[in-house]
Order: structure tokens, then C-alpha cells, then sequence
């Protein structure tokens, strides 16, 4: 498979990334490893996952399923944000992450990560402390790269001048949600990305199942899937692409994919690797065959007039 390097400096990644978010939350450890061997099997080397997966579990899952081949991929994983209840003081955001990192390295049964994201940006603690503990980090060799997600452009260009400023590690990738169906980070948080030297890893590229063709509009959700589950849970916000205006948009890119031979899925992906600021994109799975089914979307490379055409739909 294609690998791609995160950003300036960062590492090769394979363009698809296996996100494990899934793993101790919707299907069980022996059914997380049967995935992951899937992910191994097709040349898949970037697993993506984070200390709140799953309470925990989706760490150690991925750790175990990985076994003996930890040293072939690339993990990436996340820190969470202080407690809602704590309140901010000066060293308490450097505590979270040491305590953090050496939980989920304890979870994972490893001794280093590879790409070490910071989940949310602090809305209190300075940039400055997050950056300074990570790049301890980084020269204690328990992380080898950093990244962030969920941040605004604005965050992005402020971590990137405080990195250069000080001559600690800087983040090399971003982590967003990104799709067909969901198109706001266009406007500033790529360019700045871009501008920055940042790696981009969309997350949602199938906007929670919309865009495989599995949902028709004013029929019931399969109940094994994303937003089956999520009207079981009650979560409203996993369903919020199901609206009678990306039904008619999943409609026109179906009819798209099928006039050249692909499926939706193929198009949805094969359109953000057809993004010059991607570096990977992580695409979650409960089979085997989902995961085929994520990598065979490698096989259609669009040209950039077929990616400004499906832009235009």
C-alpha cells in the first residue's frame, strides 16, 4: 500500500489508517483482533486510537492484537483533556499528559508511540505547557512525533510559532473530520495546516456510514450499523448527517462512482487522498471486510479535474 509522510518530517504512513475507536466500545477483543489482522493482511500499517477508546480498551486490545509485529506499523494514539471539574494552575496540563502517556504506553505494551496527538486543545492551559512536556516526550523516546486534533487554524498557526520559537518538537499532523458531507475545514483549518508544515488525517471520511450506500432515506437503519447503533444509544449527533439534503448528495456521488466503475465508498476516500494536504485517512471497521472494503478505495486515483467535479456535486 501507499505510505505518505505526516507533514514536514513526520512519518510514512499508509494512506489508509485503521481507526480503533470501535475496540472495547462496539465489538470485543476477539472480534478487534480479527480486524486488526484484516488491516495487517492488506498492507495497512497506521492504527489509530486513544486512551478514552473504549474506556481504555481499544489500547489494549490493539496492543495485544498487534503482538509480535508492533515494531511493522505506526500507532498513534490520544491524550484527553483535564477533567471538566479541574480547574486550571500552572503544571496541571504537564501532569496530565505525563500520567497519560505512560498509561496508555503501559495499555498498549510498548514502550514507545509513534505519533502522539493531543485530543483537544486545552481551553485554559497555554499552548506553551502542552508543547514543553510533549517535546520531553520526544527526547525521553517515548514519543517519536506529535500531532493535534480538533483544533481551530488559529491554534494551529500559535503551536507551530511557539515549537519554532523555543526549538522544541512540533506537531507535524492534524487530525479532522473531513468528508464528502462534511466540508467546513476547507475554508481555514486545512490552509493552515498546509501553511504550517501540518500532515492532514481526515477521521468520518464515510460520515458514520452515509456515504457507503447502506442507509436509504425513509427505510430503517441496519441495526449492526454506525447510526443503527447510534438511534439504539440515543446519540443524536452520530446520526446528524441524515438529512433529506446528503441523501440526495450521497444519490448524485453513487451515480458518479457507479459511471466509473467504483462504489460510493471508493469515491468518498479516493477523493480526500486526492487532496494534496492528506496524508492518511483513518476509517474505522467491525470485520474483516470492511477493512477490505476501505482499502480497496486505494485502487481509484482521481484525477484533480474528477476530484473539482465531485466537489462541484
Amino acid at each position: 500500500m501507499e505510505q505518505r509522510a505526516l507533514g514536514d518530517g513526520g512519518p510514512k504512513l499508509s494512506v489508509i489508517g485503521l481507526g480503533c475507536n470501535n475496540f472495547g466500545m462496539r465489538i470485543d477483543a476477539e472480534a478487534s483482533t480479527a480486524v486488526v489482522h484484516a488491516a495487517l493482511d492488506a498492507g495497512i500499517t497506521h492504527f489509530d486510537t486513544a486512551e478514552m477508546y473504549g474506556g481504555g480498551r481499544s489500547e489494549e486490545f490493539l496492543g495485544a492484537a498487534l503482538g509480535t509485529r508492533r515494531s511493522e506499523v505506526a500507532i498513534a494514539t490520544k491524550f484527553s483533556p483535564r477533567p471538566n471539574d479541574e480547574a486550571y494552575r500552572p503544571g496541571v496540563l504537564a501532569d496530565r499528559i505525563r500520567t497519560a502517556v505512560e498509561g496508555s504506553l503501559r495499555r498498549l505494551g510498548t514502550d514507545y508511540i509513534d505519533v502522539y496527538y493531543q485530543h483537544y486543545p486545552d481551553a485554559d492551559g497555554p499552548v506553551e505547557e502542552a508543547l514543553e512536556t510533549l517535546n520531553e516526550l520526544v527526547e525521553a523516546g517515548k514519543v517519536l512525533y506529535l500531532a493535534n486534533s480538533n483544533v481551530s487554524a488559529a491554534q494551529i498557526t500559535r503551536a507551530g510559532e511557539v515549537a519554532a520559537d523555543q526549538g522544541w518538537a512540533r506537531f507535524t499532523g492534524t487530525q479532522i473530520e473531513w468528508s464528502l458531507l462534511s466540508r467546513d475545514v476547507e475554508e481555514s483549518i486545512v490552509p493552515a495546516a498546509t501553511a504550517t508544515g501540518l500532515g492532514v488525517v481526515p477521521f468520518f471520511p464515510l460520515a458514520s456510514g452515509m456515504l457507503t450506500g447502506k442507509y436509504r432515506k425513509d427505510e430503517p437503519y441496519p441495526e449492526d450499523s454506525r447510526l443503527g447503533f447510534a438511534k439504539k444509544a440515543g446519540a443524536a449527533g452520530l446520526a446528524r448527517f441524515a438529512t433529506d439534503e446528503n441523501f440526495a448528495k450521497v444519490d448524485a456521488y453513487t451515480a458518479f462512482a457507479t459511471e466509473n466503475g467504483h462504489t460510493v465508498t471508493e469515491l468518498a476516500i479516493g477523493w480526500l487522498l486526492a487532496q494534496p494536504s492528506v496524508t492518511s485517512v483513518i476509517a474505522g471497521a467491525t470485520k474483516p471486510e470492511q477493512v477490505a472494503a476501505n482499502v480497496a478505495a486505494t485502487s481509484w486515483a482521481l484525477s484533480a479535474a474528477d476530484a473539482d467535479s465531485v466537489a462541484a456535486l
